[in-house]
């Protein structure tokens, strides 16, 4: 009572100080309100912690369910429960970052006053101070920006995380989003990125290491700076040990272990014009964010070890042409190539390689680039032709032809047929707006009246636009597109060699459905879409239809088997396994070509100057240049396939004949002429060869001899102006295209 009188008698006697200081700490105090009413007014609702999602890496797997690919705009993140992530791990994050995060409840008080203090007198914001908590609250909620707002804003925020939520749940949400470099959020990410681990195969080393870095991820980069990780790791692990998290002796055996050393086990250093074709297929379809930042597991058909190969094979090859062009090429680029590899029963792409370097070109040659197919489009053309009646010993004069256009068709030039008359022929055209074309044989020869089995064999052009005129081109457009082309085809008697453009991926598919038995099956590359909750978002079957008659199928296969055997593509003959397949090369040699196929797998390869420019003189070819790097490939795919030939359809008739004659083989010809050929149900032959057909064929080789010595002898009428062997027709069609023999 004494002591209130007498500071009522102070009070009266200094009555005017007493009641400014009262004003001013009532001034500071609603000022201090009014602060607090607005930071406290735009936080954030805590009460979201509990469904807290954060952004998630999508992941890619091999069809072995390897993982080999991470699509992330910024971030790599897993989400993982506590009891998964290794309690070693959990110390080491505690003793570095929060040694008394059990104990506080969310904010260290004499950890902000030593902070306040430090800044003070460094007259800078040098240290932060925060608890795991704050740390949380910040990351997720607030900006990176250093103030003295946002720092308060973070204390209120942690005290509202605390009140809310266990001890256990914070340090798992931290864990769970704590960034530790090179795009690494959370624990599980950077054991990959790190140690290329899975979070349960860290040591102790490993967790101290990663514990280590997040107080300054890029100064302890342990592959950047190693001797500063070392260094901070025996930081984290003498702190636990000081906290009795681990023993003396773990605590040395640690210390001593070598740290991690090499490269990041990130993104893979392969497929990326496989992966780019995954980005353009799913983000469409799910989304940007989902794909993102989802957490999708996008389950793929890449055979990792085949992708890896092809690309290195491919590259070894080209860079070698490279070399020997330097001298000789006038492109202004290196040479490019493509290649497809497919299941020929599910339409699986088990590698896919768009070009040689992605950072310099995303251009996928293997989807996007349309280049003229030459005779790899051939087959199409013998398929029609099976279809209306022919048969592989059906014979066709392999003979010079020419074609003129009145602006609407081409019409034959009667009675040209050889190149003398053609030339003839050709000058009453020199003075009109008509059109020439006159198509050749890569090697400007003429072989005369030869089965269809020889012509395909030896990739004949004159057989070929023979039989684009009786079948029509509107019906191998047709049969081209059941088999699995989708690009738009010219119906003109160039088509025969290959004249309109389509893509290594449509040549790959559409052979793929001749090795399936005319069963045609639609390309894909991805098995399966999982989304982060474990939920199955599309799984994809095989897609397939009957696109022609297996029996067809067949005697087309049979056919395209003997040009690895005795043809143009016969490189691929060492394999020692049953490959058919086509060579191709087009006008000039700007295109190379070669599409081949087991029972298993089929695989497609292109190889070109994006510039269209030349790559060499005759010696290069499809069956040359391109084959020898898609058997090295094939080589190493087949070996996990069994050695097997293709299945003969019910209904299929083998007859011996004489394959030179196209007749039924009797024991008085030829014995290395004799084969067993597969036929439509009646539609073998049914005369017997005889020597007469023999001294036939001599006679007309001696005259066509002839011809050829005499146009030697003789000058050559000139061709009239403007008018060339292989002129390109009107505008609206393509140019013609050669093929090597």
């Amino acid at each position: 009572m004494l002591y209130f009188k007498t500071m009522l008698r102070w009070i009266d006697k200094h009555r005017k100080p007493f009641y400014a200081l009262l004003f001013l700490a009532a001034a500071f105090a609603l000022a201090g309100a009014f602060v607090l009413k607005k930071l406290v007014a735009g936080l954030p609702s805590v009460d979201i912690l509990e469904d807290y999602t954060p952004s998630l890496t999508t992941r890619v797997y091999d069809r072995y369910d390897q993982e080999i690919y991470k699509f992330s705009a910024e971030e790599n993140r897993t989400l993982l429960i506590l009891r998964k992530i290794p309690v070693d791990l959990q110390n080491a994050v505690i003793a570095v970052e929060d040694h008394k995060f059990f104990e506080h409840w969310g904010i260290s008080l004499r950890g902000i006053l030593r902070a306040f203090l430090r800044n003070i007198f460094a007259l800078r914001r040098a240290q932060g101070a925060s608890t795991i908590t704050q740390q949380l609250s910040r990351n997720i909620f607030l900006s990176a920006k250093k103030t003295y707002a946002r720092k308060i804003r973070e204390i209120l925020l942690a005290l509202q995380i605390e009140r809310n939520f266990s001890k256990p749940e914070i340090l798992q949400l931290y864990l769970n989003q704590v960034y530790f470099g090179r795009g690494a959020y959370g624990v599980q990410a950077a054991g990959r990125i790190f140690f290329n681990k899975d979070i349960s195969q860290l040591s102790l080393s490993d967790c101290a290491v990663l514990a280590g870095l997040i107080q300054l991820p890029a100064r302890y980069d342990p592959f950047r700076h190693p001797d500063l990780a070392a260094r901070r790791r025996n930081v984290v692990l003498a702190r636990m040990r000081q906290m009795r998290y681990i023993t003396d002796e773990e605590e040395k055996a640690a210390t001593e272990e070598k740290l991690a050393a090499g490269q990041p086990g990130s993104a893979a250093g392969y497929g990326p014009y496989f992966f780019e074709y995954l980005r353009q297929e799913l983000e469409p379809k799910y989304g940007v964010h989902a794909f993102w930042k989802g957490g999708l597991r996008i389950h793929t058909t890449m055979d990792s070890g085949f992708q890896q190969y092809a690309e290195q094979v491919m590259e070894k090859h080209l860079a070698a042409f490279d070399v020997k062009a330097a001298q000789t090429s006038t492109a202004a680029y290196t040479v490019q190539a493509a290649f497809v590899l497919m299941d020929t029963r599910s339409g699986a792409i088990r590698a896919m390689v768009g070009g040689r370097d992605f950072k310099t070109s995303q251009f996928n040659r293997a989807v996007q680039a349309r280049r003229p197919p030459g005779s790899t489009f051939k087959p199409f053309l013998w398929a029609a032709a099976f279809m209306n009646g022919m048969t592989p010993a059906t014979v066709v004069d392999d003979a010079p032809r020419a074609y003129y256009s009145d602006g609407r068709d081409w019409w034959l030039l009667e009675n040209a047929t050889d190149q003398t008359t053609i030339n003839v022929a050709t000058q009453a055209f020199a003075d009109t707006k008509f059109e020439v074309w006159v198509p050749k044989n890569f090697d400007d020869k003429f072989l005369g009246p030869v089965t269809l089995r020889r012509a395909l064999e030896l990739s004949r052009n004159m057989v070929a636009v023979r039989l684009i005129e009786q079948v029509g081109p509107p019906h191998v457009v047709e049969i081209a597109h059941k088999l699995g082309i989708d690009s738009e085809l010219y119906p003109s008697l160039s088509l025969s060699l290959g004249a309109s453009v389509v893509s290594p991926l449509e040549m790959a598919g559409a052979f793929s459905t001749l090795a399936n038995g005319g069963i045609r099956v639609k390309h894909n590359f991805i098995a399966k879409v999982v989304d982060a909750d474990g939920k199955v978002l599309e799984s994809n079957a095989p897609w397939e239809v009957e696109a022609i008659d297996p029996k067809v199928a067949y005697v087309l296969v049979n056919l395209m088997k003997g040009v690895v055997e005795h043809g143009t593509g016969r490189y691929a003959h060492r394999l020692n396994r049953s490959i058919a397949g086509k060579t191709g090369t087009t006008q000039d040699n700007r295109d190379l070509w070669f599409v081949g196929f087991s029972p298993d797998v089929v695989a497609a390869a292109w190889m070109g100057y994006d510039d269209f420019s030349s790559l060499g003189g005759k010696g290069v070819t499809g069956g040359t240049t391109v084959l020898p790097w898609w058997t090295e490939i094939m080589e190493k795919v087949l070996e996990g396939y069994p050695n097997r030939d293709f299945t003969v359809p019910e209904g299929i008739r083998f007859v011996k004949i004489d394959k030179v004659t196209g007749k039924l083989a009797l024991p008085i010809c030829p014995r290395e002429n004799q084969i067993l050929e597969a036929f439509l149900p009646g539609t073998q032959p049914a005369d017997f060869c005889n020597p007469g057909d023999y001294a036939d064929l001599q006679k007309q080789s001696e005259a066509r001899r002839l011809d050829e010595a005499q146009k030697k002898e003789h000058q050559r009428l000139p061709v009239p102006e403007g008018i060339t062997e292989s002129a390109p027709p009107p505008a609206q069609e393509p140019a013609p295209l050669d093929e090597e023999n």
